[in-house]
C-alpha cells in the first residue's frame, strides 16, 4: 500500500507535523502537487487520521501524572461501559484505555499537584461505579514518547 516516497513523506511529517508544505516536500524529495495528493490520499487511506496540536499540560501548571489500572465489578453487565461513560465526564483523565487479563481499565490522571490528584481521586475516581479494586502508579519519568513508526 505504501511506497519509498509516501514513507519519506510519513517519516519527515512525523518528525516535525507543523512544517510547511513547501518545506515538506523538498525534505520529502517530491515536488509540493505531489506532496499535496500524497497527503490526500493518505487521508483518504485512513492512514493520517487527522492533525492535532499536542498541549503540555506541565507546561499548564500539571506536575503530578498518575496511571490508576482498575479491575471492575462485572456483576452488571453494563459495568464497562457504565465506568468509561463516567470516566469520559472526568476533566483530569486523559487517557481512558481497556485490556484483556487482570486489569480491566487504565486511567491516566493529572493533577497540578498532590493534594490536588487527592482530591481528584476522592471526589471524581473513587466514586465511579462498579470499581471492584484499583491500584496507582505515579510517573516518575518519561523515557520514551511519540508516535514515530519504524517507516
Amino acid at each position: 500500500m505504501l511506497d519509498e516516497t509516501d514513507r519519506r513523506i510519513l517519516r519527515q511529517y512525523l518528525a516535525e507535523p507543523g512544517m510547511a508544505r513547501a518545506e515538506l516536500a523538498s525534505r520529502a524529495g517530491v515536488t509540493v502537487a505531489t506532496l499535496w495528493r500524497r497527503l490526500e490520499r493518505l487521508q483518504a487511506a485512513g492512514v493520517i487520521r487527522a492533525e492535532r496540536a499536542v498541549i503540555d499540560w506541565r507546561a499548564l501548571g500539571y506536575a503530578v501524572e498518575v496511571s490508576l489500572r482498575f479491575t471492575l465489578d462485572k456483576t452488571d453487565p453494563r459495568a464497562f461501559d457504565t465506568f468509561i461513560a463516567a470516566a469520559r465526564e472526568v476533566p483530569e483523565v486523559l487517557a481512558i484505555e481497556t485490556f484483556l487479563g487482570r486489569v480491566d481499565v487504565r486511567l491516566n490522571v493529572i493533577a497540578r499537584d498532590m493534594a490536588h490528584y487527592q482530591e481528584v481521586y476522592r471526589t471524581r475516581i473513587l466514586t465511579l461505579p462498579h470499581i471492584a479494586e484499583v491500584e496507582a502508579l505515579m510517573l516518575i519519568s518519561t523515557i520514551k514518547e511519540g508516535e514515530a513508526l519504524p517507516l
